[in-house]
């Protein structure tokens, strides 16, 4: 019994020791002034990884019909129960009210997985870009791959191209690739590993769809930094990634066709990163214009909490306890 106790304790005392505190202390004070009342709950459930939810998207080319007939066994149900102005019925997504992951699959060579864990939140930016059958669409900063897997069980696209800069995100990008897609399809991907912010001058209105997924300080790790040295650098820094975020999205304007629609997303409720960037962008580029998504985020309000107060062309996914899924910020744009 004792030694359970010690052992108890141990992962008590651990599981505190990962909370970063100097991450804590900078996210309290920047967000308390930007979302108010609403910063309490939200830190509740960032802080405690025990109430935190994991969605499970089924990968339909591996036909994965016992994964669902156990998801329904264990209580799960779907994520998205329409009428969504954009649903396709081959996009399978579950979750459940209660916190908890379903066992994940190991990587096999020459195997397809089943399914897919990740936070409901990400798949919204999916929803909002309606990729259709014969589009050609580009995922500027793909890596680790889950939203290009999502895309692929909605459409077909013509031409799909999913890039990724960073070299180590690059390699998980091309195995969640290999994990998920059959070998005729990801032939007519293309996979590369282009400055996104040059990618706009190198491929010119070449694509109708665009989804910029952009790197951002992800509060939901950040607040792990077990390194407190590298937590104060990222903390330094975030100031600099609004500016790469605006780059990218210069770019991904002048790679999208016009009337095509693109989608800028992060995992961040930093208004520098989000809303910040969209209106400097919209205040700067003449060509573009915001594009309305409230219906959308009407449609799936039962399974997501809202910042209330966004415009009609953004939103902000704030994760509470139930409904822990978030933060995630999506905003969409057309070009004339």
């Amino acid at each position: 019994f004792l030694l359970s106790l010690k052992l108890e304790n141990k992962a008590k005392g651990k599981l505190q020791k990962q909370i970063c505190q100097v991450v804590l202390d900078h996210f309290e004070k920047q967000y308390t002034t930007e979302l108010g009342d609403a910063w309490t709950s939200v830190r509740d459930v960032l802080t405690c990884p025990s109430c935190w939810q994991y969605a499970v998207l089924l990968n339909k080319f591996s036909q994965p019909t016992e994964v669902e007939n156990t998801l329904h066994a264990k209580g799960y149900h779907p994520a998205f129960r329409g009428p969504l102005p954009y649903l396709p019925a081959a996009l399978k997504c579950y979750v459940k009210t209660t916190p908890g992951r379903f066992p994940a699959q190991k990587h096999q060579a020459g195997k397809l997985k089943e399914y897919y864990l990740l936070n409901a939140a990400s798949l919204l930016p999916v929803l909002t870009l309606e990729v259709k059958d014969g589009e050609d669409v580009l995922d500027l900063c793909a890596a680790p791959g889950g939203k290009a897997v999502a895309m692929l069980q909605c459409a077909s696209p013509g031409q799909f191209h999913c890039n990724e800069y960073d070299d180590l995100r690059s390699r998980w990008l091309k195995e969640t690739i290999e994990s998920f897609v059959p070998h005729p399809l990801i032939n007519l991907m293309t996979v590369s590993k282009l400055d996104g912010r040059q990618i706009g001058d190198l491929k010119p209105e070449l694509y109708d769809k665009l989804l910029v997924d952009a790197p951002c300080s992800n509060d939901r790790s950040w607040l792990f930094s077990s390194d407190i040295q590298q937590a104060t650098l990222r903390l330094i820094q975030r100031k600099e990634l609004s500016s790469l975020q605006f780059q990218l999205l210069r770019s991904a304007i002048r790679a999208l066709r016009p009337g095509g629609s693109l989608v800028y997303s992060t995992c961040t409720l930093s208004k520098a990163e989000n809303s910040d960037v969209i209106d400097l962008i919209l205040n700067s580029c003449s060509n573009v214009a915001p594009a309305d998504i409230s219906e959308m985020a009407r449609a799936v309000s039962q399974e997501f909490t809202f910042l209330s107060g966004m415009q009609q062309h953004e939103l902000l996914v704030l994760p509470e306890k139930g409904r822990a899924w978030g933060p995630m910020y999506i905003a969409k744009l057309k070009k004339m």
